[in-house]
């Protein structure tokens, strides 16, 4: 339920940079009424893959939810290698709603469906390797346990390390939810978009389903480097996850302070980006297994 409130943050704190008002913190909440009280419109030339893929889209981000903890706290779902599972979910998401937009026919958002692959490509490997350090680190192989096991003292203990995963969190973060420097979420220069061409057809609640599964897969993300940089343990469950909401406001924050200093990369610099993301997580793992 909380997860639109963080894009609304992100767009309080552009707006503030702009010396603009700037939209309210609920607007996404608005927007999904709006949208979900309409119809929707479909092509003669698409198929059931295209009205599957946003449904797929939300489901899957749904799950993938049920598996990230927050604030040291248990996971709704937890068993022994879900950190793969959520990895394959994530895939699942982008997998469905690429073929969606290619179903469409339309080449613009073929050309958009090929950016997304390319660029998931590289930032996949980035996220699991950036999490097999903290498996190895922790010694556990389920999210709940790894963050759970996570601590001021093991940041401390393997600071250079975890400063390195959060750094590879970091840059997949940004590009897997269409962030500034790998693209901007207010372009209207269609030729130069990457995730928001892939719902150029969608309307209605298809459309609702797109913008509410993004914002939750914005929230998995954010948990997961919340929970390496903030890994406070008070003893008191309601305090640590409310210290852990506070991190994630915050993370919201410096989200929008980067895309207010920082222009978007050409799209040739991403994948060197990208890139580099999985060198930090190669040294952070290397470091761990010494």
């Amino acid at each position: 339920m909380l997860a639109p409130l963080l894009l609304g943050v992100i767009n309080k704190t552009k707006a503030f940079f702009g010396g603009r008002k700037g939209q309210p913190f609920l607007q996404l909440y608005y927007d999904l009424n709006k949208l979900l009280r309409k119809g929707a419109v479909y092509s003669h030339t698409t198929s059931w893959i295209f009205r599957a893929g946003p449904v797929v889209w939300l489901a899957a981000a749904a799950v993938a939810m049920l598996l990230v903890p927050l604030g040291g706290s248990a996971a709704p779902m937890s068993f022994a290698g879900d950190l793969v599972l959520l990895a394959y979910l994530l895939g699942l998401m982008r997998f469905f709603v690429v073929l969606a937009a290619m179903d469409t026919g339309s080449a613009l958002e073929g050309m958009g469906a090929s950016r997304e692959v390319q660029f998931s490509a590289l930032a996949e490997p980035a996220l699991l390797l950036a999490l097999a350090a903290l498996a190895r680190q922790t010694g556990q192989l389920s999210l709940t346990d790894i963050y759970g096991a996570m601590s001021f003292d093991v940041l401390l203990k393997t600071g250079p390390a975890m400063i390195l995963v959060a750094g590879a969190l970091l840059i997949v973060f940004l590009a897997e939810n269409a962030r500034v420097p790998v693209d901007d979420p207010d372009t209207h220069l269609e030729l130069t978009m990457i995730h928001e061409v892939l719902a150029l057809d969608t309307s209605g609640p298809d459309f609702a389903f797109i913008l509410y599964g993004s914002a939750l897969k914005l929230w998995i993300l954010g948990a997961l480097l919340v929970g390496v940089l903030l890994p406070i343990r008070t003893g008191w469950l309601w305090a640590d996850i409310g210290i852990s909401l506070a991190g994630m406001v915050l993370l919201a924050v410096a989200t929008g302070v980067i895309e207010s200093t920082m222009a978007r990369l050409r799209l040739l610099r991403v994948p060197q980006l990208l890139g580099a993301a999985s060198a930090l997580a190669i040294l952070a793992l290397i470091l761990v297994f010494r």
